[in-house]
């Protein structure tokens, strides 16, 4: 049998898939309806138009990879009528002012934002059940500190301990500390908040949610417990949601961002010069260490400081061990 002998009419041509030319255009979108992101859990995100109608949408592959938070604004398109069973589509996300962001990987640096748009940061303390931990007060500062996010302290549980002493570093450097208990009357709270998007934060159990709960009383969050055993609060909230502080869903009202409890706070995505930076009480005395110090060896100007003549001052060396904490977690 001979070998077949083939031709050009053997030659299978592949049509086209499409007689219609690709277009590199995208839609404008100027018809999308602003909305603030409320809520992100499972793929849909709930959204509040500014007229307050509530809106259940997903986000856009057009987006691509690129995240939505509770905090951003979003445009919208689609079915916004807000009805039960609508969903719309998120097209577009407006440029965020800042951000709170924590590394959930030390070694990869995995960055992951928790909320956007923030004028506000509450760190939620207890006074006592679960104790009260400085270390992770000093990471909050410094992510506040470096998206210019204006810091406050919340210590709850007042009476059933008196707040920490730490406490007075931070009163030195003009930080609000402010106390409250169950019960208590939370009008100078309610004035501070009013008007601004802050966001709560702090460890399970230390009282975000009970604060919450009297701020907006139609929140209707769930109160947890703290473990009689390990001491650690449960996780009454599973993902961030912003709660409005007015029952008619003004935006420029002002909104509590809710944040699950945080057990950890990686800053392992932040530059150490950026941890130093918000040092600005040192800045004078980190100005006359050595060319490229790492603030943690022998001969740094740190250490004459907070041990002049090696005659140590407590006040200090606070300040001073704070900044190692944080920057022996980017130097190991």
């Amino acid at each position: 049998m001979s070998a077949r002998e083939f031709d050009e009419s053997d030659v299978r041509i592949r049509p086209s898939r499409s007689t219609r030319p690709r277009s590199k255009d995208r839609p404008s979108y100027s018809d999308a309806i602003e909305a603030l992101v409320t809520t992100v859990d499972r793929g849909r995100t709930t959204c509040i138009t500014t007229d307050g109608t509530i809106i259940t949408a997903m986000k856009s592959r057009e987006l691509g990879p690129k995240s939505v938070v509770v905090g951003d604004f979003v445009g919208i398109v689609g079915d916004t009528s807000g009805s039960v069973g609508s969903l719309a589509r998120i097209v577009t996300v407006q440029e965020r002012k800042n951000s709170l962001s924590r590394t959930v990987d030390d070694v990869a640096k995995v960055e992951r934002v928790i909320v956007a748009n923030i004028d506000q940061l509450v760190i939620v303390l207890a006074a006592a059940n679960p104790e009260p931990r400085k270390g992770l007060v000093d990471r909050f500062l410094v992510s506040a500190f470096n998206e210019s996010i204006a810091p406050l302290i919340l210590v709850t549980k007042v009476d059933l301990e008196q707040p920490p002493t730490f406490l007075d570093e931070y009163r030195a450097l003009e930080i609000p500390v402010l106390t409250t208990s169950k019960g208590a009357d939370i009008t100078e709270i309610r004035k501070i908040l009013y008007g601004k998007t802050s966001v709560l934060v702090g460890h399970s159990g230390v009282g975000k949610s009970t604060l919450i709960n009297e701020l907006v009383p139609h929140a209707q969050r769930v109160i947890g417990e703290v473990n009689a055993v390990t001491g650690r609060g449960k996780h009454t909230s599973s993902s961030a949601i912003a709660l409005p502080l007015s029952p008619s869903l003004k935006l420029s009202d002002g909104w509590i961002i809710d944040t699950p409890g945080i057990r950890a706070f990686g800053l392992a995505h932040i530059d150490p010069n950026r941890i130093v930076a918000t040092f600005e009480d040192l800045r004078e005395v980190i100005a006359q260490c050595m060319p490229h110090c790492s603030h943690v060896e022998q001969g740094c100007a740190l250490t004459e400081w907070a041990c002049p003549n090696g005659t140590g001052i407590p006040a200090r060396q606070a300040r001073v061990d704070s900044l190692r904490s944080l920057l022996d977690i980017k130097l190991d």
